[in-house]
């Protein structure tokens, strides 16, 4: 349980930071297609790099979070 925890903690420690910095560096770029205006490629990459990053740190943590509360399940079905 303990390595489900510190990844758990992790990827959202990870997910937060991915998202203060695409605030941070990319505020207002959109996807390509709904763009009005030009906008530079180097903010379409990273603000692309910086959603699949929130992607996946999200995914791995919601299967962590998974992986505990089923663990927790299971200990009390088993306790009884």
């Amino acid at each position: 349980m303990r390595a489900a925890w510190t990844t758990f903690c992790l990827f959202a420690v990870i997910l937060v930071a991915s998202l203060g910095l695409d605030h941070l560096l990319v505020p207002d770029i959109v996807p390509v297609a709904f763009a009005e205006e030009p906008q530079p490629s180097w903010a379409v990459m990273t603000a692309f790099f910086l959603r699949a990053v929130e992607l996946i740190a999200g995914s791995v943590a919601m299967i962590a979070l998974a992986v505990i509360v089923g663990g927790l399940i299971q200990r009390r079905v088993l306790a009884r």
